[in-house]
């Protein structure tokens, strides 16, 4: 597992310097310190999930699945890691996400692989205004470039809700192709 560490960390230096040279989301910075934003998720969730089968396509088809989302501090909550493993009629989904917090910028970009490949995917970079969280990226969807824009909202204590949508046209249409609840399992750590 150790000799895998560098080639992780070369991957996402690679897709980050890619996202850099194609930024997907306004060129506006938050007024404030964002580097705690994400403490609300620290803890275990039930996830409820549903996404559209076929994204892009004109298919109404959704699948649903449930299953568990552990999300912990790294770096003192500059960064926090997140395993999503949820079963359906879907099938079986593991997810994990690595959220870090730029200070330069005082946004977040969200690092996302699926265990189905192992691939990290563009970050999603963006930041959390009057508690709503937009993030924002470009990324080679069925060949052809397309943006996506991840959306965290409806945050309370005990839940949380998260919308993933495509947009070809550069961001005049959107479709939503993911949405997922989570549910506090448990007290919220202090």
């Amino acid at each position: 597992m150790a000799s895998c560490r560098p080639a992780v960390l070369v991957r996402l230096i690679a897709v980050l310097a890619c996202f850099a040279a194609t930024p997907a989301f306004p060129d506006v910075l938050p007024t404030g310190d964002g580097s705690r934003d994400f403490d609300f998720h620290i803890g275990t969730w039930k996830t409820h999930l549903k996404r559209l089968v076929r994204p892009l396509t004109g298919s109404t088809i959704w699948v649903e699945m449930d299953g568990t989302t552990m999300v912990r501090p790294v770096w003192g909550g500059r960064a926090n890691l997140v395993e999503l493993d949820a079963d359906g009629p879907g099938g079986h989904f593991r997810g994990l996400s690595l959220r870090l917090y730029n200070p330069e910028t005082r946004t977040w970009s969200l690092n996302f692989a699926s265990s189905s490949d192992g691939t990290l995917t563009t970050p999603a970079v963006g930041q959390f205004k009057n508690g709503r969280g937009e993030f924002f990226n470009k990324e080679t969807f069925n060949g052809r470039l397309i943006l996506v824009r991840f959306v965290i909202s409806d945050v309370t204590p005990t839940s949380i809700r998260f919308e993933q949508a495509f947009s070809e046209d550069d961001g005049k249409t959107w479709e939503t192709n993911w949405v997922a609840t989570d549910t506090r399992v448990g007290e919220a750590p202090r």
